[in-house]
């Protein structure tokens, strides 16, 4: 039986972080299941089409790369995100498996980052080692992408367990809640001066580079400054970490333990 692995990510067009995260985390899973062959798929057609026109490198999209896996002849399909939560993108992603159910032997969804309750706990005990260490009145700020959907309470439970762990942090989103204006108003009311910024995406891509770390007037870092706080920025995507690396690996191998047919994981 031909088995087909197909890592998802959402994608960049940064080539240097690329090659840190989504391709470190790819090259993971690809020689942890090296019974698999290995495709790639990113969700942002922006991003494909941007890669295509600057760099003339065609990127699928989950569509595409389904149907080749199909055409090609594969009858398991393990489909592994490398999304943070199960927000917008993420059960979009499902969807789209999901109407592929009938056209293989068993196809499977692996899932993102931050699910179980267990996911949660694993990945703030690996954040805790690139956390700097901190004096009384220093903390970390995260800045998470934030989603319109449900789940976008994922980002204050990761909060919650955080500090339930003992790590002085504070997670805003780009796009959700909480924004930046409710993490300065609580980073006021609990008297802190000193801000380490740091992603919590798996790329350091454009929101990073830009919304957070860029000097325009309206960054995250800028916005903290002007507001009075010494600001420290860390340009890390949780990708470029082998224990992040090795965890979405393993929902990988999760994947492999499921036996019914046609098993899409919610």
């Amino acid at each position: 039986m031909k088995k087909a692995v197909l890592v998802v990510s959402f994608g960049t067009s940064y080539e240097q972080t690329r090659k840190k995260t989504i391709e470190a985390c790819e090259n993971k899973i690809k020689e942890g299941l090296k019974e698999y062959d290995f495709f790639r798929a990113y969700t942002s057609n922006m991003i494909i089409n941007k890669i295509k026109r600057r760099d003339n490198i065609c990127i699928e999209n989950p569509i595409q790369a389904l149907d080749r896996i199909f055409e090609e002849g594969y009858e398991e399909v393990i489909v592994q995100t490398l999304h943070i939560i199960c927000g917008e993108e993420y059960n979009k992603l499902k969807d789209q498996v999901n109407s592929y159910k009938d056209k293989f032997r068993k196809i499977v969804l692996g899932r993102p980052l931050l699910k179980y309750i267990d996911d949660y706990k694993e990945t703030v005990e690996i954040v805790r080692h690139q956390i700097p260490q901190m004096e009384e009145d220093e903390t970390v700020v995260f800045m998470g992408h934030g989603t319109s959907h449900e789940l976008h309470s994922a980002y204050p439970t990761l909060e919650y367990m955080m500090r339930d762990a003992g790590i002085n942090a504070y997670v805003g989103t780009v796009e959700g809640y909480p924004e930046l204006e409710n993490v300065i108003k609580r980073l006021k009311q609990d008297n802190i001066k000193k801000v380490n910024l740091m992603p919590f995406m798996l790329v350091a891509g454009d929101h990073a580079i830009n919304d957070m770390a860029s000097d325009d007037e309206d960054s995250w870092k800028s916005v903290l400054t002007s507001e009075g706080f010494n600001v420290k920025v860390y340009m890390s995507g949780l990708g470029e970490n082998p224990k992040i690396q090795e965890k979405f690996l393993n929902h990988a191998f999760d994947c492999k333990t499921i036996h019914e047919e046609l098993e899409i994981t919610s």
